[in-house]
């Protein structure tokens, strides 16, 4: 069998760390910014980490 290639799209949103968690950037932030707080627009800037039951689909498309 051929190696799996990489889905570009889930390559370019999601980034594996070190320890092998996968990090996805937060919703929210692209527009009607101003009913939002400042507060809650800070917290947008921060990675996440994504969820146990997402993780193991998203490692398959990242060919792993």
């Amino acid at each position: 069998m051929p190696k799996m290639k990489t889905h570009k799209g889930t390559a370019k949103r999601f980034r594996r760390t070190g320890t092998g968690k996968i990090m996805r950037a937060k919703a929210f932030k692209s527009h009607i910014l101003t009913k939002k707080s400042q507060k809650r627009i800070r917290g947008f800037r921060k990675e996440t980490e994504v969820a146990p039951a997402h993780a193991k689909f998203v490692n398959v498309r990242m060919g792993k």
